[in-house]
């Protein structure tokens, strides 16, 4: 049995940085990743990159063949060799990195727990145990496959990550579930010049969003020849000789209804990946939706097992993953005072086109909150450069709080989105007032010179 000081199940964000700080430190690390195609993490290989590659190469399509199908075609499939080269670029990087580190080994299995400190690996030649002082978890989360007739039959179903490795372009994708990957997988393709139907199970369209936000983002989609469907229930998935049928019904009156395709995304959500890991041998908990339960410091219920990024349940983002692993440094090595508490509220961007962005409360929740505040709304077209940039779709909005002039929330739905709204989280968070943002001097012409005009209230 090979004994380290650290021992790293999942070689995604949170795990990557943490085995380089621990070799630093002179810790040695094991770094456990179940495969070759994996290595640096979901982000580099099946999500974040991979996917703004092509929804930035959409837009160009987009602006450059659209309503020429074939020309977009071969674009398209220019684009996922170019995305292929990109992350597999990534991935062997992320592989050196931690590989020609002396103190740090590479096991590419399968970990499960054998106890609270040992770690059975299944490699392709035979079988390891390892014991460890430390041992945190990464592995991440796996897309929810629902209950649907036929799903797992059909040679046209995809999930968010195989949907990626596709190189020709569908003439109908078929997108079940509304939420965000959803959103962005629609824009995405209908930028390529697909036609994209959203089956979204849900009564109302972006919930999470006030309704004039979620009612400009659907007006935008629909503008750019999408079709969304509320109120629906998926029943059934059948290929035909030229594509696949879905059936689904409208779950008011269940009214039957079919729709033909030539591929069919499931972007019904994502949960914890915690199958084979046998977390009960080593003690370990999880709640009811199967994520790993952890402390605000991100221990587990055994105290030296941690668990890091999406297996801990919560938000799925990569950035999140980064700041456990700043949280377990500050754990091990610093004055103990982080936690997830400190991070709040943190900002987030849906890249669709335009981005969608947004930090803290919307005016609906402020409203059920009994806060006294106002509301401003800015038209992205009133922002000079989204003109220059030929991107005028959209709007910008703002909370703030009546008594103290502190900016309570924002979303942004317009060009830039997902870079202006870090402008707004460091005036939140640096305990700016509104009227920072609104005299502050900006670049000319630019997007975020809007803020100039949506916070003078």
């Amino acid at each position: 049995m090979k004994q380290y000081d650290a021992i790293i199940i999942g070689f995604g964000k949170a795990g990557k940085v943490l085995a380089a700080e621990l070799s630093n430190r002179g810790w040695q690390v094991a770094i456990v990743e179940r495969s070759n195609m994996m290595y640096g993490g979901s982000c580099p290989n099946i999500a974040c990159i991979p996917t703004k590659a092509l929804i930035h190469e959409a837009e160009m399509s987009s602006l450059l063949y659209h309503g020429d199908f074939l020309k977009q075609t071969n674009m398209y499939k220019q684009t996922i060799a170019r995305k292929n080269r990109l992350t597999s670029f990534l991935r062997e990087t992320n592989y050196e990195n931690l590989s020609k580190r002396p103190n740090v080994t590479i096991y590419t299995g399968t970990a499960s727990f054998v106890s609270p400190n040992t770690i059975k690996v299944v490699l392709p030649n035979g079988d390891i145990e390892l014991q460890g002082k430390e041992i945190f978890i990464n592995t991440g989360s796996t897309p929810i496959i629902p209950a649907i007739d036929g799903i797992q039959q059909s040679k046209y179903v995809y999930t968010s990550s195989t949907l990626l490795d596709m190189n020709v372009l569908p003439k109908h994708l078929i997108i079940v579930g509304g939420g965000y990957i959803g959103l962005e997988f629609a824009s995405m393709f209908a930028g390529f010049g697909s036609k994209v139907t959203i089956l979204e199970g849900g009564n109302r369209f972006m919930p999470r969003n006030d309704q004039d936000i979620a009612n400009n983002v659907k007006d935008v989609m629909e503008k750019k020849g999408i079709e969304i469907h509320l109120n629906t229930r998926a029943q059934s998935i059948h290929d035909t000789s030229d594509g696949v049928t879905l059936t689904y019904s409208d779950v008011s009156d269940r009214t039957p209804y079919f729709v033909d395709g030539d591929a069919i995304l499931i972007a019904t959500g994502r949960k914890p990946m915690i199958e084979g890991l046998n977390l009960q041998a080593a003690g370990v908990k999880v709640d009811a939706h199967g994520a790993i339960v952890v402390n605000d410091q991100l221990r587990t219920t055994i105290p030296h097992v941690w668990a890091m990024g999406d297996v801990k349940g919560g938000p799925q983002f990569t950035y999140f993953s980064l700041d456990d692993f700043r949280i377990i440094r500050d754990q091990l090595f610093g004055d103990k005072k982080r936690d997830i508490g400190d991070r709040d509220p943190v900002q987030y961007a849906v890249f669709i086109d335009p981005p969608l962005a947004h930090i803290g409360i919307t005016e609906e929740e402020a409203l059920k909150r009994g806060y006294s505040f106002k509301v401003s709304r800015l038209p992205a077209t009133s922002v000079v450069r989204s003109r220059t940039l030929q991107q005028t779709d959209g709007m910008l909005k703002a909370i703030i709080n009546n008594h103290n002039g502190k900016i309570m929330g924002c979303t942004l739905f317009c060009a830039d989105a997902s870079e202006i709204i870090n402008i707004v989280a460091m005036a939140i968070k640096t305990g700016q007032t509104s009227t920072f943002l609104r005299d502050f001097i900006f670049t000319h012409p630019s997007m975020s010179e809007g803020l100039n005009q949506l916070f003078d209230v």
